[in-house]
């Protein structure tokens, strides 16, 4: 009777088996999808994901392309636009009046307040003065390559005077913010992106988007894993122009951010030598540490800010910095192509 009952059971099994592979015959596994825009944030947006047809696909992405275009305007130093006030209309009214302002806008503050606390000033969104001096030099440079160069120390010093970022003034019961010194500025460049990213990351599981990866420039956001729930595969650049190998390796992700910072990709050269987009607080100059550095965590606006601080930092004293850091990795590519990683960072480097 035993041997029968287990027999029965194994039928049953086989039954269930077959029932099962019918169902799944009938329920085919995604097509995976890519959309690619231009017109966020300055840079390259590539979104990669699964649905049941491209036109589903296209309809869910649009969402997110509509979304991220909300953070480009809200956070954007130069435009501004029709009924919002963004940070440009928070710049333009400093010194005179607070303006009233997105709950965004002061989340994104109050983050970048408190990331110049823990990297110790190495992030400053308070350091627009400097960096719109920069920017207009590297604007100048790259018109005119012949006539490139870099801004007077005096001239940088005279503008760091107004980058104290204990004048940034929020009050959250009325949603204002203000800026006691009336020369100074906010650029956000150093967690906007990454914050902009980790939104629509959010935005995007409440839209039932659960295996996806968006890539915003030098910002990776992966929700989930990819539909088979393996992870994804992403490629860190090689920030040697000259390597015909565009990558150093891949990491994998799934529900996690990675996030680059780098000198390879925004920069001019006057008098020979090369200048970044990245400024650090404590010079006025852009460091010259490392080429690149990666870092990994689960909140891409995190990961922007960090990526920021140890570009800003000698590798040692940031490498001793991130162990310390729970949930968070990262990669240093050396001047020599050599490569630094935190004790948990598993990078697939390539052969």
């Amino acid at each position: 009777m035993k041997r029968k009952h287990c027999a029965g059971i194994l039928l049953l099994a086989a039954v269930l088996l077959m029932g099962a592979a019918v169902l799944q015959q009938k329920s085919p596994q995604p097509t995976r999808y890519e959309v690619r825009f231009f017109d966020s944030f300055d840079t390259v947006t590539t979104i990669t994901g699964y649905a049941e047809s491209q036109a589903e696909f296209e309809e869910q992405t649009k969402l997110l392309k509509e979304k991220l275009m909300h953070y480009h305007k809200l956070f954007d130093i130069y435009h501004t636009y029709e009924g919002m006030n963004n940070l440009k209309s928070v710049n333009d009214a400093a010194g005179q009046s607070p303006v009233l302002v997105d709950q965004e806008i002061i989340e994104l503050l109050k983050l970048g307040i408190e990331m110049h606390q823990k990297t110790n000033g190495a992030v400053n969104i308070a350091y627009g003065s400097v960096l719109s001096l920069w920017h207009e030099y590297r604007e100048q440079g790259t018109a005119d390559p012949e006539h490139a160069k870099a801004p007077p120390k005096d001239l940088i010093l005279e503008k760091a005077a107004h980058t104290d970022i204990s004048k940034v003034i929020i009050d959250e019961k009325d949603g204002e913010v203000f800026l006691e010194d009336g020369e100074m500025s906010l650029d956000v460049g150093s967690i906007g992106k990454g914050f902009a990213v980790q939104k629509i990351s959010e935005y995007a599981k409440e839209l039932g988007m659960d295996h996806l990866l968006i890539s915003v420039g030098g910002n990776v956001s992966a929700v989930g894993a990819k539909a088979d729930n393996t992870p994804w595969r992403v490629g860190i650049e090689n920030p040697d122009l000259e390597s015909a190998e565009p990558y150093i390796g891949t990491v994998e992700l799934a529900d996690q951010t990675i996030v680059t910072s780098g000198d390879y990709q925004r920069f001019y050269v006057a008098d020979g030598k090369r200048y970044c987009h990245i400024i650090d607080p404590e010079t006025g100059m852009p460091p010259e540490y490392t080429p690149s550095v990666s870092v990994l965590t689960e909140d891409s606006g995190m990961a922007d800010a960090w990526s920021t601080a140890l570009f800003n930092m000698e590798i040692e004293t940031g490498l001793e910095l991130v162990e310390t850091l729970p949930e968070t990795e990262a990669l240093w590519v050396m001047k020599d192509g050599g490569i630094r990683c935190s004790s948990g960072f598993e990078f697939h480097e390539k052969k």
